[in-house]
């Protein structure tokens, strides 16, 4: 039997889980490259029983499925991938397993990472410094702000409680939000517009689906004032691109924080590459070294518990 470790660009697979652990009479191959081409994705993986991936750089579709004709358990980081058909993968036979989410606040880190980069002009003032300049920019408080939250569930929630913590009124609005859980947090639930209308700060924390996809649009970020920033660290494809490329290139709000995109890597050429007023990074949220290690240290157990027939986390089984 044979299994497939890929897309560990970070080198972190063997370093943090015992994959000697596994029977002898299975082979490990790991792989250290984003494994994103469809075609090279049917030829490598072909051979392989078990593949573990990380998140969504390598797309199971079902056309990758049915040129996989050994492949029994699809071990992925989490437990949601968008980037499996689940469908294709069980009616071919596969068990998917994920795993735990280990650190959970990176995401809330990061958020907060780019809303401070935006507010204290951070990567500006840094490029400045090490030019010889000296305060390029008059950096911006947060205090008495609005930080507007965009789902509030467990992200949402740590980005909303960092708020209160530096003394800003938090405001939040989804589809399903309840007074039960704003009563929980101490933060105040407002409509869809008001949320818009009202932040400073607004912090998408939605997950992606049919129903979100698109959810903050030209109309939305039309409400935003024109002094607000806009924070993504959810999914790219929740906000409208073009959209938001439109405002800030006109100025319509002051500035984005983004650490997801609709394409990802984002493309050489593209236009939030060029944009001065935004604070980018490459789907960072998640990817911290305590969450790695604790996914593959989940993604190991899972692979024991399935060879002994009893798989556990299973997102998606056959029958």
């Amino acid at each position: 039997m044979r299994l497939a470790i890929i897309n560990d660009y970070q080198k972190l697979a063997e370093e943090t889980a015992e994959w000697g652990k596994l029977p002898p009479d299975i082979s490990v191959d790991v792989y250290q490259d984003r494994l994103s081409d469809a075609d090279e994705a049917a030829k490598r993986l072909a051979p392989y029983d078990i593949v573990v991936t990380a998140r969504e750089e390598t797309r199971f579709d079902r056309a990758l499925v049915e040129q996989l004709p050994n492949l029994k358990l699809l071990v992925t980081h989490g437990q949601r991938n968008a980037a499996l058909d689940l469908d294709a993968l069980t009616g071919h036979g596969v068990t998917v397993s994920g795993t735990g989410y280990g650190f959970a606040n990176g995401t809330v880190e990061t958020a907060w990472g780019l809303i401070l980069g935006l507010a204290k002009h951070i990567p500006l003032e840094d490029q400045g410094v090490r030019n010889g300049e000296w305060g390029l920019a008059l950096p911006r408080g947060l205090t008495d702000k609005t930080l507007g939250v965009l789902g509030l569930g467990r992200l949402g929630g740590g980005v909303a409680r960092v708020g209160q913590a530096l003394d800003m009124k938090v405001i939040a609005w989804s589809e399903n939000l309840t007074e039960e859980r704003c009563a929980e947090l101490g933060v105040k639930r407002v409509g869809k517009e008001e949320l818009f209308k009202q932040s400073d700060v607004l912090s998408v924390h939605v997950v992606l689906s049919d129903r979100s996809r698109g959810l903050v649009g030209a109309a939305e970020i039309g409400l935003m004032k024109p002094t607000a920033w806009l924070i993504n660290t959810s999914r790219g494809p929740i906000v409208d691109e073009a959209a938001l490329i439109d405002a800030l290139e006109t100025d319509r709000i002051a500035g984005a924080g983004l650490d997801v995109y609709d394409i990802e890597p984002l493309p050489a050429g593209h236009k939030l590459r060029s944009l001065p007023n935004t604070v980018l990074t490459p789907h960072i949220g998640g990817r911290t070294y305590e969450n790695f290690a604790a996914r593959y240290q989940d993604s190991l157990e899972d692979v024991l518990a399935w060879l002994d027939g009893n798989p556990v986390r299973v997102i998606a089984a056959p029958g």
